[in-house]
């Protein structure tokens, strides 16, 4: 590993170890008197770990409890100014608290930065009201309202909103916190006969919620006790390629929700790409791409098999804004370019493939500007944020100098329409001399052979830690990680390291980290499930890596442990999780009777397989359940009985984001669609009888029994491709078992029953009996 001082390139240990260590903070010392430094030195405080502890000026304000606060100096030649050495120095900050109270610090991801317990427990009644500062509540409203739904869903409390003074057992909201260093994310809690949450900004009201939130998902009391919380890093990223699988719009809603309940704040929608030639016959006119904005200048270039209007993403932005979260839209250019150069051939290289823009053609950039003039004029844009994600990435270096030219030509051209800009490193690969912006540039630097860390951060650029070697899954694609090593990130990451190289702690530069999920495979079943359940156990970590740095309060195991406790948040099932972990079997309808569970239309009850069953009629007759799905792992057993008359495509059960079919499309065989890909499991249900099914589901595939027997095991299939190397790549065939609505055919179904667990197969047979 390149040890810190090679930040800047400067190795000189002798000149490092002559620093002295920080003279000790005693008690009422309001600035650290910097080390002695050396002579024809000058020392230069830029940062610490705990900026709200000790900021840049040096100046300190006493945390909740005595703190390690580890300070970043540059140490400066006063002769030669490209002469200068990285210093890291730890320091202990006396608190405003001798001990750490009563109340252990309870558990919250990411972890509360500072924490002393008080004395008992706070506990929400009916009587209690959320509570806005009477001169806050214009801009604290819509957190009030958020909070209000989030509670009545959680935990069954439909809370009064109201302005003024806070009683006891009131949940308060206000500004203008007298603590100035927290920042913009920080926030106080304080739970004592009320709970108050107090921030200098919106965001910092919004994160102290869902510590409120996450708190109550474990447990209906609260400990008592007040933290100070705020975030190591300004950036705490997850990135979606929604280029080469498409995701729905609830989708990508319901993971600006679950990502603001982890307190992640950055969220970028990569909007553009392509699949790889070699997957598709080596035919550029084969190969996927998509573009997923409606676009009015080129019509088609947008998306058909799945895109946003410009008001739906306008929508989706303004969400993020409402929970704490700033989407970051992601055009990528020129490279991955592949939905252009379809759209007009003249734009695309006959050099280096129809990928790549031909950047010596000047209608490219003039397709390219009208690109993204269309979502940034205007006095409302359709990218309402600061900044914007302009790609950049992995273009032939062969043609560096027009590729630098490019660069730079976008970065101002965004930047004129008063926007910030992100771009991919990529100035190490594609070195040149033609100078590429730097100023309100950030880069996401993942793969130091492509921006070289350190030389980025001489060039003055802002850097996104997301390195591909740690954050990088690729579903089912046997390279990069199909589920990230949480362990390893949990114990050995932090955002400071970039590759094998490790920034110090506290450099301002690194703005913090980004995860990504690449859908290189195009086609191979993946689901938007899929994606999500190798996403949530790394957003769990990532968010504390993200918020707190290397500071642990726990080790993995117990981490893991106790993360299993809180979920994606209010209003978001997305893991399709129903009932409780030790009760496995969480629904079972005998249809015997009437059931207020169950909504009929167009149907009834007849004659069941065992005592009465649904009966259904056709397309239009089904029954409604309370559920809407259950996720991995599961088994769902029912009888079905169906006429002889269904038509092909017959559904028998159905979700938003999934269909089990009776009769896959013409193949007469029982089977089931979700994201665009239909799956039978080559059987076909026998008509007018009793046919006992059972379906399990986990995340590596789905397998069907017929009356007790294994019939088929969708696990383990791969897609054979026809390159040269004939490659084989994995096919998800995995289910989401929808459970909203149950019918629309020409049949009966009796005695359903639905285990949060994968049965074995003596469990299934025993069914039977």
């Amino acid at each position: 590993m390149i040890t810190r001082s090679l930040a800047l390139g400067q190795v000189d240990s002798t000149v490092i170890k002559s620093v002295s260590g920080i003279p000790v903070i005693k008690p009422g010392d309001t600035k650290v008197t910097f080390p002695e430094e050396p002579n024809g030195y000058h020392l230069v405080l830029k940062g610490s770990d705990h900026n709200p502890v000790i900021d840049s000026t040096g100046r300190i304000v006493k945390p909740l409890v005595a703190k390690n606060v580890t300070l970043y100096f540059q140490l400066l030649s006063n002769t030669n100014d490209t002469l200068k050495y990285d210093i890291s120095k730890q320091v202990f900050v006396l608190g405003k608290y001798a001990d750490k109270g009563i109340n252990p610090q309870p558990f919250v991801i990411p972890a509360l930065r500072e924490w002393h317990g008080g004395e008992g427990t706070f506990v929400l009644t009916r009587a209690s009201r959320i509570v806005v500062n009477i001169r806050d509540k214009q801009v604290l409203q819509k957190a009030a309202v958020i909070l209000q739904k989030e509670l009545k869903e959680e935990i069954g409390l439909n809370l009064k909103i109201t302005s003024g003074k806070p009683q006891k057992g009131d949940i308060y909201l206000a500004l203008h916190e007298k603590d100035a260093t927290i920042g913009d994310e920080g926030y106080y809690f304080d739970a004592g006969s009320f709970i108050k949450i107090s921030a200098l900004d919106y965001q910092g009201v919004f994160w102290g919620t869902r510590t409120l939130l996450q708190l109550l998902e474990q447990k209906r009391t609260i400990p008592k006790g007040i933290a100070r919380d705020y975030p190591e890093f300004k950036v705490r990223g997850f990135i979606l390629d929604d280029g080469r699988k498409f995701f729905s719009l609830q989708f990508l809603r319901d993971y600006v929700k679950f990502m603001s309940y982890y307190k992640m704040n950055d969220f970028q929608i990569h909007l553009s790409d392509n699949g790889f030639r070699k997957y598709f016959g080596n035919k550029w006119d084969s190969t996927y791409s998509a573009f997923r904005l409606q676009n009015g200048t080129y019509p088609g270039l947008t998306a058909k098999d799945g895109a946003y209007t410009k008001q739906e993403f306008i929508a989706l932005q303004q969400l993020a804004d409402s929970y704490g979260v700033r989407i970051i839209p992601e055009i990528d250019v020129p490279a991955h370019a592949l939905a252009f150069t379809k759209l007009n051939p003249a734009i695309g290289s006959k050099l280096y493939g129809m990928d790549h823009l031909d950047l010596h053609n000047p209608l490219t950039y003039t397709v390219i500007e009208n690109v993204f003039k269309e979502y940034l004029s205007g006095d409302h844009p359709v990218f309402m944020g600061k900044e914007v994600h302009i790609g950049t990435d992995e273009y032939d270096k062969r043609d560096a100098e027009a590729f630098r030219a490019f660069t730079d030509h976008f970065i101002k051209y965004v930047q004129s329409y008063g926007k910030d800009v992100r771009v991919w490193g990529a100035l190490t690969h594609a070195a040149g001399t033609t100078p590429v912006t730097v100023k309100n540039v950030t880069m996401n630097t993942w793969y130091n052979g492509y921006a070289n860390p350190i030389a980025m951060k001489k060039l003055g650029y802002n850097q996104i830690s997301t390195p591909d070697g740690w954050l990088y899954i690729v579903p089912a694609a046997g390279y990069y990680y199909d589920y990230l090593d949480t362990k390893n990130l949990y114990n050995n990451w932090t955002p400071s390291m970039i590759g094998e190289v490790n920034f110090p702690v506290g450099d301002p530069t690194i703005l913090g980290g980004a995860f990504a999920v690449w859908n290189d495979i195009v086609g191979n079943g993946i689901s938007e499930k899929d994606v999500h359940d190798r996403v949530f156990p790394a957003m769990q970590v990532l968010s504390q890596k993200m918020w707190n740095g290397s500071v642990s309060i726990m080790n993995f195991d117990d981490f893991e442990s106790a993360g299993k406790k809180i979920s994606e948040g209010p209003e978001t099932n997305i893991r399709g999780k129903i009932g409780k972990p030790d009760q496995p079997l969480v629904a079972y309808f005998n249809f015997d009777k009437r059931d207020e569970r169950v909504q009929l239309h167009q149907a009834g009850y007849a004659k069941g397989h065992k005592g009465n069953a649904l009966s259904f009629s056709g397309k239009n007759s089904i029954a409604e359940l309370p559920y809407k799905e259950i996720g991995y792992d599961y088994t769902v057993s029912f009888w079905i009985n169906p006429a002889d008359n269904n038509p092909d495509s017959t559904i028998i059960f159905r979700s938003p984001n999934s269909v089990v079919k009776l009769k896959q499309g013409s193949t007469g065989n029982l089977g089931f669609s979700r994201d665009g890909y239909d799956f039978d499991f080559g059987y076909a249900v026998p008509a007018n009888t009793w046919t006992h099914i059972v379906i399990t589901g986990t995340n590596k595939g789905t397998s069907l029994y017929v009356n007790g027997q294994l019939q088929k095991k969708m696990y383990d299939d791969f897609i054979q491709f026809t390159d040269k190397d004939k490659t084989k790549k994995p096919r998800s065939e995995t289910l989401f078992f929808p459970l909203q609505k149950v019918g629309g055919f020409n049949g009966k179904i009796d005695d359903l029953q639905v285990w949060n667990k994968e049965l074995t197969d003596k469990e299934i047979e025993d069914l039977l009996y």
